[in-house]
């Protein structure tokens, strides 16, 4: 069998694969469409994990796993974000074009380096942000399944506009209710619900959205030296020689 006809690189050409599934079934309207896109989303990311450990335990990594299995990430992410800006108002373009960029970035180190038989030292940084992001959508996609209760959540946003209100106030009012209607019990259970649904998906994108970009510098000034000229494989025919 080929190096690259291993189970890990399927997993990973697997999780591409599921992308097209995914988006097809987040801007459905169904509720049903929309909890099949969550089990799909959660899927790709447990396929995420087990690609790369197996790899690393059956000694089974490559060029090409290196290489699909952060693009397959990012595609992922990428998706999602712009599926959450058609679908939910509360996301501002900003907070998407700052995760894209920073992931573009991140691509392109990755490549650069593969060019040059260079390694690209991650951080710790880097893994909470990965984790945190995953978990962020996870919950906003949960939340979008739930849209089928009886509130309009554009509504809410369009009329904060309208009224010459940012996101992040309208996000800050709805929150703000949420935490005082946990206090009383006179407020109906719908509408805690529609002031969590509010502000929630705004807050987690934003604390992502943050994480990304000082993780995206991290990376940056830890692996800068890969942007550089020359783009070919000159530090591994140096390292080669150097073993001989």
């Amino acid at each position: 069998m080929r190096l690259w006809l291993n189970l890990p690189n399927f997993l990973t050409i697997m999780r591409i694969g599921m992308i097209p599934l995914f988006i097809y079934y987040l801007v459905s309207s169904l509720p049903r469409d929309r909890f099949i896109a969550l089990a799909l989303f959660c899927l790709a990311s447990v396929t995420d994990f087990f690609d790369g450990y197996l790899a690393r335990k059956w000694k089974q990594e490559s060029p090409l796993g290196r290489f699909l299995d952060p693009l397959a990430d990012k595609a992922l992410v990428i998706a999602t974000l712009i599926i959450f800006i058609l679908l939910d108002q509360a996301i501002p373009l900003w907070m998407v074009i700052v995760i894209i960029l920073r992931d573009m970035l991140v691509t392109l180190m990755r490549y650069l380096a593969i060019r040059k038989g260079a390694e690209i030292r991650t951080t710790k940084l880097g893994k909470a942000k990965t984790m945190f992001q995953m978990f962020a959508m996870v919950l906003i996609i949960f939340i979008l399944v739930l849209r089928v209760l009886p509130f309009d959540i554009s509504q809410t946003y369009a009329e904060g506009r309208a009224h010459g209100q940012k996101n992040i106030e309208v996000a800050g009012a709805m929150l703000t209710k949420a935490i005082h209607a946990l206090k009383s019990d006179e407020i109906p259970k719908a509408e805690r619900n529609k002031y969590f649904a509010e502000s929630t998906p705004y807050f987690l994108l934003l604390l992502t959205t943050i994480l990304t970009a000082i993780s995206g510098l991290r990376y940056l000034y830890t692996n800068w030296r890969v942007l550089l000229p020359p783009y070919t494989g000159v530090l591994r025919k140096r390292e080669e020689k150097r073993v001989k």
